[in-house]
């Protein structure tokens, strides 16, 4: 598969082909830039190699669109298959807050652009594995477990294929990634990083304009603070003692909180960039007000905000959703506090597309 291979790979694959070095470059430019399915396509790039390429099995391998889902505030999710079949999806939010996860603000689209209007965002959700190995008590995902990571490609091709399909092209338009869709990214560490330097390079999102979630895999923390290509931190809290959390988030057992919050503490935070705390809440489990004044003393003096996110309910879930007078207590708490404390508008909850809910296409589609 070509989708995956960076600038030096490409260059090692033209030379045994016996092709000049800058037709790397053409490739690759092909590959990120223009994102076209099939090598046939890329004209710049002499037809024998071509031939010789489709010969000796070389395909672009992008993934397909086997369906998609539109919510009533336009966010849809897609179902993307890949060569073995496996399944993941990916969301699509018009105007989303990506990053900046939850201010609250609202934006349109005009009328009859597929793309998003100039000086909105768009974000897309991504996923990085099939599954997930984490399991989270709260998370619909985390029901599926988890079958395999995804390749580098295979994370730069949901991508791609939602770019296309919405006929909208980095930089030109402005897009966020959030790799917060199905999976643990730092469970898929070296794919994901390779996939978040090619989106960089090739595709041409910002890492300003990328955010990665880790539920906590701390040494991983510590490895994501040195890279030089790095797209911004939020880390998924959702409790705030360690006995809760343990039951909320079995990988507390492992990594507790104390050595997350000294990872939190110790990542090197760029100029005026803020670490991200997600919190989920679930009524009358993490949502009280000691809860609240628990996160205070845990996160204090670290530069950081707080995503409040009020749980999207699912089949199979034994938590429900708090009430909005009570995530409205917890949020000025925190406020109150000093800390920048945002509640997440849920996206896409009709589709199944919110944030802890991606797994009900591929659920359906095994049982059908």
């Amino acid at each position: 598969m070509l989708l995956g291979l960076g600038l030096g790979e490409l260059s090692l694959l033209v030379e045994d082909f016996g092709q000049p070095g800058y037709r790397a470059r053409q490739l690759f430019e092909a590959l990120y830039q223009q994102r076209v399915t099939s090598a046939q396509s890329v004209s710049v790039l002499p037809q024998d190699f071509r031939q010789s390429l489709a010969s000796q099995g070389y395909e672009v391998g992008s993934p397909t669109i086997e369906n998609q889902f539109s919510s009533t505030d336009g966010t849809i999710r897609y179902l993307i298959k890949f060569a073995d079949n496996q399944s993941v999806e990916t969301v699509w939010m018009p105007e989303g807050d990506g990053g900046e996860m939850g201010d609250g603000s609202e934006a349109g689209l005009e009328e009859g652009r597929v793309g998003p209007r100039k000086g909105d965002r768009a974000t897309i959700c991504v996923s990085s594995q099939v599954g997930c190995a984490v399991d989270c008590q709260f998370c619909l995902t985390a029901l599926l477990g988890v079958k395999r990571n995804l390749t580098a490609g295979e994370i730069v091709g949901q991508v791609c294929a939602v770019l296309n399909e919405r006929r909208v092209s980095p930089p030109n338009d402005r897009v966020n990634l959030v790799f917060m869709g199905m999976g643990e990214p730092f469970l898929n560490y070296e794919n994901f990083m390779k996939a978040a330097q090619l989106l960089v390079e090739g595709v041409g999102i910002p890492e300003s304009r990328m955010t990665v979630s880790t539920v906590g895999i701390v040494p991983r923390i510590y490895d994501f603070g040195s890279e030089a290509i790095r797209p911004k931190l939020a880390i998924s809290l959702n409790a705030s003692n360690d006995s809760l959390r343990s039951r909320l988030v079995p990988l507390n057992r492992k990594w507790n909180l104390r050595a997350l919050i000294a990872a939190a503490r110790a990542f090197p935070l760029r100029s005026r960039e803020k670490l991200t705390f997600e919190y989920v809440l679930l009524r009358e489990v993490n949502d009280s007000a000691q809860n609240a004044r628990e996160v205070v003393e845990l996160i204090r003096g670290i530069r950081a905000k707080v995503n409040l996110i009020a749980l999207n309910p699912g089949p199979g879930i034994d938590f429900q959703t708090p009430q909005e007078e009570q995530v409205l207590r917890f949020q000025k708490i925190l406020m109150d506090a000093g800390i920048p404390t945002f509640i997440r508008r849920p996206r896409g909850r009709d589709i199944y597309a919110a944030c802890g809910q991606l797994k009900r296409t591929i659920e359906l589609q095994a049982t059908s």
